[in-house]
Parts: C-alpha cells; sequence; structure tokens
C-alpha cells in the first residue's frame, strides 16, 4: 500500500486538521463513554437482562435516539441522498411513513411484546407456534445480520468515507481470484473494531447510550450540511440566505416541465417512458430509462406494500425491536416510539434536501446563467453518479471544523448500526440457539444462577467478535461485486417482510392462528416472491410485495380455520366483543371504499397514474385482514391452543402519547399537503 499516496490525498481533500481533529475527538469520545457507560456496579457481574436489554433502564428519548442511531446509516446519507438527486424528494415517503408506523407499533405491537417479557422476535414465535419455527428464524435471522446486514452497512460506509475523503481506489491486490481494495478493507476493519470495542463489552446499555450522542451528531451534522450548502448557493447566486434559497430552488424546479423533484408523490408517464421498468439492448445499453413510478409508485408508498417493509422492519426486527423491550416501561417505551417518530420526519430534511440542492448544482440556471458557473469558485470535482452528491456537497460547501462534524455524522451513522447489529446478533444465537439447544439450564435455580448468568454474557460477547470477523471474510465475496447494494438490499427485503408480517402479525392478534400455517407463510413468502418477480417483470416491486401479502393471508386464514388442534376459546366480556365488532365493522367499511376504488382505478387515467389501483388493493386487504381476525376474536368459539391472551386495556395510550401521535399526523399532513 503507497502511504504516500494516501497523504496526499488526505493532504489535498479540503479538510483541514482541525476536520480532523474534530473527527478523532468524537471517536475518542464515543469509545470513551462506550466503555464507561459498560461499567456496572462494584463487584457484580452484568447478567443476560443487563447485558441485552440494557437492564430494563432506557429511558423514553433513549429509546427513541437509539432506533434512530440503529436505523440512519450510509444507505440513507448516500443512497437516499443520490436518489433525491436523481428522481426527488420521492424517496423520503420511506422516512416519513416510518413515522406513521412507529406510531402503529408504539400503541399495538410493543405493548404486546414487553407484557409477554419478550427478550427477541423469535423467543415469541417460539411460545406462539413451536421450537421449529422460532429456530428457523433464528437461523434465518443470524444469516441476514452476518451475511447481508453487517456487510452491507459497512462497504457503503467504507465506500462513503473513501468518497469523502478521495482516498485512492487503485491500492489493489488480488485475493482467491477477486480484486481486494485495500484502503476500503482497513476502513471496514476500522468501522467493526471502533464499533465492537464498547458495543462488545458493555451490551446494548453501552450501544444505546451512546446512541444518544451519535444521534446528536447525525442529526446535527447533517442540517448543518444542507444549511451551509443552502447558504452559499443563496449567497452567490441570489444573494440571498438559506431559506430563500431553498425556496428560489422549490420555484426552480416547479417550473421545470415534468420535472418531480419537489413531489413525494410519483405519478406514472407513459409518454416519456412507454415500458415501465426500461430497455436495455443486448450489449447493456440503455434504449429507455426506467420510470420513476416503478421504484416510486405513487399512493403505493402511502396506502401500498411499503407498510409491508415498515411494519416488518420497526415491528419485527431484532435490532431495531430490542431498545423498545428494554425500556424501564411500558409508558417510556411508547414516548419512545413518538420521539423517534417526530426525529424520522427531520430525516428527508437531512438526506433529500441536499441531494435536490447538487441537482440544482449540477443543471440549475439562474438570471440565464448556468448555477455551475456561478459556483465555479466553490467547486472541486464533479459529481459523476447520484450517489456522489452528498460527499460532493461536504467536500466543496461545509467550512472548516463544520465538515469535520458532517463526516463524523455520517460515521456516526454507520458505526452506530454495527454496534446494534453486534448486538442482536450476540441476542439472538446466545438466547435463541445456546440457552434454548445447546445449554438449556436445568432448572429455574441454575438458570438465574450468576455462574450461568456470566455464561451467557460471555457467549453473547464471543458471539460478536465471531460475527466480526465471518463479515469481514465474507464482504468482498458478497459486496464487491454488487454496483447498486441499496437496491439490493430493498428487494431482498421486499422477499422477506410479506410473511413477516403476516406470521407476527397475525401470530399475536389472532387466535386462531396456527403454526402450520405459519411454516407455509415462511416457505411462500420466497416461493412466491420469486414466481411474481419472473412472472410479472414489470410490476414494481412494492406492489409485487402486496400481491404477495393478499396471497399469503389467503393460504394463512384457510390453514388456520381448518385446523383442528384448537381449544374452547376463552370467554369475553361483552365490553370487549362489542369493542371488537364495532371496530370489524370500521375496517370493513374502509375495505369496502378500498376496493370500490380499486375498481374506479381501471377507469380513471387520473387514478391509474398515481398508482391507485396496486394501493387500494394491499389496503383493501390488509383493513379487511383486521375486520376478519377482530370479528374472529369477538365471535369465535375455538382457539389456537399457544394463542396469545389480549387484554384490550394494554392498547390504551396516555395524554403524552396521544398529543405526540397527534403532532406526527399533523406534521405529516402538512407535508403531504404542500409537496403533493
Amino acid at each position: 500500500m503507497n502511504q504516500s499516496s494516501i497523504w496526499d490525498a488526505l493532504s489535498n481533500n479540503g479538510f483541514t486538521g482541525w476536520d480532523y481533529g474534530v473527527f478523532v475527538l468524537y471517536i475518542i469520545i464515543l469509545v470513551g463513554m462506550g466503555i464507561f457507560l459498560s461499567k456496572g456496579k462494584k463487584g457484580e457481574e452484568k447478567n443476560s437482562t443487563d447485558y441485552f436489554l440494557a437492564g430494563n433502564t432506557l429511558t423514553w428519548w433513549a429509546v427513541g435516539a437509539s432506533l434512530i442511531a440503529a436505523n440512519i446509516s450510509a444507505e440513507q446519507f448516500i443512497g437516499m441522498s443520490g436518489s433525491a438527486f436523481a428522481s426527488g424528494i420521492a424517496q423520503a415517503a420511506y422516512e416519513l411513513m416510518a413515522a406513521a408506523t412507529l406510531l402503529v407499533v408504539g400503541k399495538f405491537l410493543l405493548p404486546l411484546m414487553i407484557e409477554k417479557k419478550i427478550f427477541t422476535i423469535p423467543q415469541f414465535l417460539r411460545e406462539r407456534y413451536n421450537s421449529g419455527v422460532g429456530l428457523a428464524f433464528s437461523i434465518l435471522w443470524l444469516f441476514l445480520y452476518v451475511f447481508v446486514n453487517l456487510t452491507s452497512v459497512a462497504w457503503l460506509g467504507a465506500l462513503a468515507i473513501q468518497q469523502i475523503l478521495g482516498l485512492p481506489t487503485d491500492h489493489i491486490i488480488h485475493v482467491f481470484g477477486m480484486d481486494v481494495d485495500q484502503v476500503r478493507l482497513v476502513i471496514i476493519l476500522a468501522l467493526f473494531l471502533i464499533a465492537g470495542i464498547y458495543s462488545i463489552y458493555g451490551g446494548l446499555a453501552s450501544v444505546a447510550w451512546t446512541d444518544v450522542m451519535q444521534v446528536t451528531f447525525l442529526v446535527g451534522g447533517g442540517l448543518i450540511t444542507a444549511y451551509f450548502a443552502l447558504d452559499v448557493i443563496g449567497q452567490e447566486v441570489w444573494g440571498c440566505g438559506a431559506m430563500d434559497a431553498l425556496g428560489n430552488i422549490f420555484n426552480w424546479c416547479t417550473s421545470q416541465e415534468g420535472d418531480k423533484h419537489f413531489n413525494l408523490i410519483v405519478t406514472r408517464n407513459e409518454s416519456l417512458y412507454p415500458v415501465i421498468n426500461g430497455v436495455t439492448d443486448a450489449a447493456g445499453n440503455i434504449v429507455q430509462k426506467e420510470d420513476p413510478f416503478f421504484t416510486n409508485p405513487g399512493l403505493v408508498l402511502v396506502f401500498g406494500g411499503l407498510w409491508l417493509t415498515n411494519l416488518g422492519y420497526w415491528g419485527f426486527n431484532q435490532y431495531i425491536i430490542q431498545k423498545g423491550l428494554a425500556a424501564k416501561s411500558l409508558s417510556e417505551a411508547k414516548k419512545g416510539m413518538v420521539f423517534a417518530a417526530v426525529l424520522k420526519i427531520l430525516i428527508p430534511f437531512i438526506v433529500c434536501i441536499p441531494g435536490v440542492c447538487a441537482y440544482f448544482i449540477m443543471n440549475g440556471q439562474a438570471d440565464g446563467i448556468p448555477v455551475l458557473e456561478k459556483l465555479a469558485g466553490h467547486l472541486q470535482g464533479t459529481i459523476g453518479r447520484s450517489d456522489d452528491a452528498y460527499p460532493y456537497l461536504i467536500r466543496n460547501f461545509t467550512p472548516v471544523v463544520v465538515k469535520g462534524l458532517s463526516f463524523a455524522a455520517l460515521a456516526a451513522a454507520v458505526i452506530s448500526s454495527l454496534a446494534s447489529m453486534f448486538n442482536s446478533t450476540s441476542t439472538l444465537f446466545t438466547m435463541d440457539i445456546y440457552k434454548q439447544f445447546i445449554n438449556p439450564p436445568k432448572d429455574k435455580e441454575q438458570e438465574t444462577s450468576s455462574k450461568y448468568q456470566t455464561k451467557l454474557v460471555n457467549v453473547g460477547r464471543l458471539t460478536s467478535i465471531s460475527a466480526l470477523i465471518i463479515a469481514l471474510i465474507a464482504v468482498y465475496p458478497l459486496m464487491g461485486g454488487i454496483d447498486q447494494a441499496f437496491q439490493f438490499i430493498q428487494e431482498y427485503s421486499a422477499f422477506v417482510y410479506p410473511g413477516v408480517v403476516v406470521i407476527f402479525g397475525l401470530g399475536l392478534l389472532w387466535k386462531r392462528a396456527s403454526g402450520t400455517a405459519a411454516i407455509v407463510a415462511a416457505i411462500g413468502t420466497f416461493a412466491f416472491s420469486i414466481i411474481y418477480k419472473f412472472a410479472f417483470p414489470e410490476m414494481p416491486f412494492l406492489v409485487r410485495s402486496g400481491v404477495v401479502f393478499i396471497t399469503l393471508v389467503v393460504l394463512f386464514v384457510w390453514l388456520s380455520i381448518r385446523n383442528k388442534d384448537t381449544e374452547a376459546a376463552t370467554e369475553l366480556s361483552a365490553d370487549d366483543i362489542n369493542t371488537q365488532l364495532f371496530w370489524s365493522k370500521i375496517m370493513f367499511i374502509v375495505a369496502g371504499v378500498s376496493v370500490a376504488l380499486f375498481v374506479a382505478s381501471f377507469f380513471s387515467s387520473t387514478l391509474h397514474i398515481y398508482g391507485m389501483e396496486g394501493a387500494m388493493a394491499f389496503f383493501a386487504a390488509i383493513t379487511g385482514t383486521v375486520g376478519y381476525y377482530l370479528r374472529s376474536n369477538a365471535l369465535d368459539k375455538v382457539q389456537d391452543k399457544k394463542l396469545v391472551a389480549i387484554d384490550l386495556n394494554i392498547f390504551k395510550t396516555d395524554k403524552t402519547f396521544n398529543i405526540g401521535a397527534a403532532v406526527v399526523i399533523a406534521l405529516l399532513t402538512v407535508l403531504y399537503v404542500a409537496l403533493w
């Protein structure tokens, strides 16, 4: 490795000693804080609850901050900003609808899991269905975390860091037939080590409490980057401030024919894009670009299959939901979800607005003069591909020290996600495989003994170290040949989440959900996703995931009704019956209206170009499913023997949650009305 070329890159990339100093100080504070917080009371060893669930001590603000820090990574900063550069802010729907999803999770799903004292998601499957289903999902998620999540987050993070710092990409060695970039591999190793130093020793407590600092850097650094870019553009192009510059960019974009950069809802444009998923010739050259509607299919992002991705990710994903399970009370957990929802609404401004700014710089005009020409004195380099947008802004528009803060924000996003994944990987293996099958306790006394609890913690630490080593070895074989890792992750998620939502959602909420139906749904989510992908290649993947969901619901309900291994249903109070029947009728009415809109979309070109049929097909299915299980819970005389008993009072929320939820819904409404 040529050290002089690396030093030259670090000396000529626009970063100063102050910027590097800010970043190094951030790393020192992060690791120091993580190690300090990992220390328990003097003379006391951590038990499994301390290590894997932070001793159930997390406050609402720690829960909310940790959720966002675990979620936001390089794929948002780089990938989503790049998407905003290419096609606009429609990608923000992933973040905005996640805010709405967090309210649903906080009100309906998390309370049940906390009441049942759930450590891991597979633990719920084991208790609700059978040990086979729980073990299968434990293994599936372990593979996902190690071979998909850890590798992709580290890869994208290393790419971003290498790009921002302008580090060389020609330090190549050949290993087992692969071209390995030594610089990138060293960055990946550094990211793993920094995240691992405090998370492996300290467990979830270290991860969650350091996430509070991480999310401060993440949100603050992102907003500062957007502000300074807008401020420079405003001063140099129009002689105005940052907010006026944003308004001028908005006016310019909306004045361009066919431009959708400031539209949250993308419509189908058949005149510009006759073939929705694009056309390439035999040599792989693009003959016709794909319609942006193909990846952002209009109303599907509000009422359609995006809810499957969000419910699966925020409601049934171990390294996300574990933060809520670690709250010191149910009330704190619910408030943490609301806080996370508010933070989530900020994310589009952090990652999408910079992408649109970069698009305006490269394509915009003011007073008949190209913006590139007006900003020539500030610019170094160019944007060769969409994902260059965010690093381009950091290099060119952030001043000394702020550049270091912005870089620290990106590093914080990557490191916090990796730390959460290490902790959740260790939790899954230790609690669902080691404790259940390799070394189960003989009795309650042994299970609660300090010796056994210490062994569980040590196994968890060894599991994290093993995951780190395996991911480091696997990262190049898995990610080295993928051009678009972000799209790869989204496509794969669309295969998994329809089955996850059906199995977990109905398992939690429907008293007749059976183990046989769960196994069929687990297999079917992959089988039907593959079949429909090849049968309907022009169908957007979010629409396709909705069709898979409908198929799985029908199969799941049919198999559960045919299940004979049942018992007499628990008698419900008249109030519980009436409440469920009332909401069942409401859901059936909503489903009926959705079906009517679905049919109407085939006769209305206006509804069709907004993707109404794909959105309403899914929305009718999910509201109809909710209506059905509520009615079934109220009236059916039999139930599955392993049902989750539900006290409807657990869904009640306090004044703080209700006010917070109302604020989130109001903000979302304003944004969608203003940026429709």
